[in-house]
């Protein structure tokens, strides 16, 4: 019989993802953690996430917030829209924008959802933010 195992990466972000509830729980300051998720960050992945973090505000309504200890971006009803990943949590070798089901992406029967990110130029950023006003409807 198999056995399903976590790895130390896994486990982390399981652990994050109680203590973010138990932090809500207590009225903790989501955006402040979502700063100091992101001034955790080291090098191209935090050089990205500062970014995308600027897109974000620039472009949507979406509150911040930590989703699995990565910054992610929430709606008014509280469901998360999108969350940055950071290559080195998972010890892969780009970041990756993940939209979720809140996300208003649908295009037919086929649409993107995640985004690998290596580079935020000027092109880049007005992409990201295209798809950021789509996934709010705006």
């Amino acid at each position: 019989m198999a056995t399903t195992t976590f790895s130390k990466e896994e486990k982390a972000a399981i652990k994050a993802a109680v203590a973010e509830k138990k932090a809500a729980q207590e009225g903790a300051d989501a955006a402040a953690a979502c700063d100091a998720a992101i001034a955790a960050m080291t090098g191209t992945d935090r050089e990205l996430a500062e970014a995308f973090h600027q897109l974000v505000a620039e472009n949507t309504s979406l509150n911040a917030k930590t989703w699995y200890g990565m910054p992610a971006y929430t709606d008014a009803d509280g469901k998360v829209v999108v969350a940055f990943k950071p290559g080195s949590k998972f010890k892969i070798r780009y970041a990756t924008l993940e939209f979720q089901q809140a996300a208003n992406l649908d295009d037919g029967n086929l649409w993107p959802v995640g985004f690998a990110l290596t580079k935020l130029d000027a092109a880049e950023k007005k992409r990201v933010a295209d798809i950021l006003k789509a996934a709010v409807g705006s």
